[in-house]
C-alpha cells in the first residue's frame, strides 16, 4: 500500500480530523510531482476552510486552524509523516514543535490568543445570561474548564498545548456518537411524549380518528424495499451497478475501494463510508413524505457507519484501509445478510421507564418555568401600579405648575400697562381738578404763601344801564 502523507498520518490519531481532509487533500501517490502539495504551500484560509464539514467540537475552528498552520512547515510535515500513532500519543511528536519555523510559531501564538478571547467572550456572555453583570471574573480559573489549551500561559502556543488539543480532540470525538444517540434518545422520547398528550386533549371519537391516521402512517413508513446490511456485497454491488454504473457480474473489491476513496489518501474515512449508505436510505426516508422523519435518517446513517467500522476497521482507528476492507470481503458474512437491515423502528431507542423518567423531568421544568412566570407575572403587576401611581403623581405636578404659571401672568397682567389699539402704550390720564400742576422748584415757597391768603373781595362795580345802550 502506497505511504501515507502528513494529514493521513495525523487522521490516523485525530478521527474527527477526517473531516478536515476535503480542505487539504493528499494525494495516493506520493512520488507524483504533480499533484505534491510543496511543504510551504499557504494554510487553507477563508471561506476554503470553513466550507469542510463541522467535527461538531466546540473548537472546531481552532483545531482546524493549527492543523492547517502546522502543515506550512516543512520540517513538521517530515516528522509528521515519519511519525506512529504511539509517537503522536505520547507527546513525542509535539516537542518537535519547537523546531518549526519562526514565522509559523508567530501564526500559532496569534491563534492561541485569538482562542482564548473568544473563550473569554464566551464566559461573559454565560456570566450575562445568568444575571450577574457586576461579577467580577477569575478568567484563569475560568479558562481551566476548556482542557484543549494551555490556561497557565494565555499568549503563546507551546507544546504543550499541541498535546493537550491532540488528547482531547481524540478523547471528544470518541465520545461524539455516544452523545449523538443520547440526543436522538431524548428527541424520540419528546416526540412521544407530545403524541400521547395531544391524544389526551381529543375527543373519543377525535382521538380514534388521529389514532388511525398515525397507524396508517407507521404502515407506510414500513412498506420499503428491503434495505441491505451495510458493508455487506449485496450493498457494495448495488452500490458498483446503480452509483457507478458497472457490471455486477464483475464486480471487484479493490476497484470498489480505489472508486470511492475519493481523495485518494488510500483510506475510506466516515464521511467516504456513509456516502456509501445513500442508496439504502433512499429505500425508507424521503423528505416528501410526512411520515419519513429526516432526523431518524441521520440516526439510521450514524448506526451504518457503527456497524461497518465494528466489522472492517480492525484496529479501530476510524479509518478503513484497502487491507482492512479486501479481509472483510472474505469472510462469511459478506455474503451471507440474512433478513437484511434492521431499520430504527426496529429497535425503539428508550424503555418505557426511560420514558416515565424523562416525563417527570419535564414536569419538574415545566412546573419550575411555571412558578418563575408566575413571579415575573406579578412583579410586572407591581411595576404596573407603581408606574400608575407615578403618572398620578406627574399629572398632579402638572396641574399645580400649570395653576402656578396662571397665576403669574394674572399678576403681570395687572401690573403692566394695557397697550392701545395700534400696540402703543396707554397712559392713564391725570384729574387737572384734584391734582395741580406742581410749582417749579424755585416757586415752592411763594405757592405755599399764596395758598395761606384769604382771597380779596372785588370792588362793586356799577352795572351798565341797559337804557343808556
Amino acid at each position: 500500500m502506497p505511504p501515507f502523507g502528513p494529514r493521513a498520518a495525523l487522521l490516523l490519531l485525530l478521527p474527527p480530523l477526517l473531516l478536515l481532509r476535503a480542505v487539504l487533500t493528499v494525494p495516493l501517490d506520493r512520488g507524483t510531482s504533480k499533484e505534491e502539495s510543496p511543504a510551504t504551500e499557504s494554510p487553507v484560509s477563508g471561506p476554503a476552510l470553513l466550507s469542510s464539514q463541522d467535527t461538531g467540537l466546540y473548537y472546531h475552528r481552532y483545531l482546524q486552524e493549527v492543523i492547517n498552520v502546522l502543515e506550512t512547515d516543512g520540517h513538521f510535515r517530515e516528522k509528521l509523516q515519519a511519525a506512529n500513532s504511539e509517537d503522536i500519543k505520547s507527546g513525542k511528536l509535539s516537542r518537535e514543535l519547537d523546531f518549526v519555523s519562526h514565522h509559523v510559531r508567530t501564526k500559532l501564538d496569534e491563534l492561541k490568543r485569538q482562542e482564548v478571547s473568544r473563550l473569554r467572550m464566551l464566559l461573559k456572555a454565560k456570566m450575562d445570561a445568568q444575571q450577574e453583570p457586576n461579577v467580577q471574573l477569575d478568567h484563569l480559573s475560568l479558562l481551566k474548564q476548556f482542557e484543549h489549551l494551555d490556561p497557565q500561559n494565555q499568549h503563546t502556543f507551546e507544546a504543550r498545548d499541541l498535546e493537550l488539543l491532540i488528547q482531547t480532540a481524540t478523547r471528544d470525538l470518541a465520545q461524539y456518537d455516544a452523545a449523538h444517540h443520547e440526543e436522538f434518545k431524548r428527541y424520540e422520547m419528546l416526540k412521544e411524549h407530545e403524541r400521547r398528550r395531544y391524544l389526551e386533549s381529543l375527543g373519543e371519537e377525535q382521538r380514534k380518528e388521529a389514532e388511525r391516521k398515525l397507524e396508517e402512517q407507521q404502515r407506510r413508513h414500513r412498506e420499503h424495499p428491503k434495505v441491505n446490511v451495510p458493508g455487506s456485497q449485496a450493498q457494495l454491488k448495488e452500490v458498483w451497478e446503480e452509483l457507478d454504473g458497472l457490471d455486477p457480474n464483475r464486480f471487484n473489491p479493490k476497484t470498489f475501494f480505489i472508486l470511492h476513496d475519493i481523495n485518494s489518501d488510500g483510506v475510506l474515512d466516515e464521511q467516504e463510508l456513509e456516502a456509501l449508505f445513500t442508496k439504502e436510505l433512499e429505500k425508507v426516508y424521503d423528505p416528501k413524505n410526512e411520515e419519513d422523519d429526516m432526523r431518524e435518517m441521520e440516526e439510521e446513517r450514524l448506526r451504518m457507519r457503527e456497524h461497518v467500522m465494528k466489522n472492517v476497521d480492525t484496529n479501530q482507528d476510524r479509518l478503513v484501509t484497502l487491507e482492512e476492507f479486501l479481509a472483510s470481503t472474505q469472510r462469511k458474512e459478506f455474503g451471507d445478510t440474512g433478513e437484511g437491515w434492521e431499520t430504527v423502528e426496529m429497535h425503539p431507542a428508550y424503555t418505557e421507564e426511560e420514558l416515565r423518567r424523562f416525563e417527570e423531568e419535564l414536569a419538574a421544568r415545566e412546573a419550575e418555568l411555571n412558578a418563575k412566570a408566575q413571579r415575573l407575572s406579578q412583579e410586572t403587576e407591581a411595576l404596573g401600579r407603581s408606574q400608575g401611581r407615578l403618572e398620578a403623581q406627574k399629572r398632579e405636578l402638572q396641574q399645580a405648575v400649570l395653576q402656578m404659571e396662571q397665576r403669574r401672568q394674572q399678576q403681570q397682567g395687572h401690573n403692566a400697562a394695557a397697550p392701545g389699539p395700534e400696540g402703543q402704550l396707554k397712559f392713564q390720564p391725570q384729574n387737572t381738578d384734584d391734582a395741580p400742576v406742581p410749582a417749579p422748584a424755585g416757586d415752592q415757597k411763594n405757592v405755599a404763601a399764596s395758598e395761606n391768603k384769604v382771597p380779596e373781595q372785588s370792588p362793586n362795580l356799577p352795572q351798565p344801564d341797559s337804557q343808556h345802550l
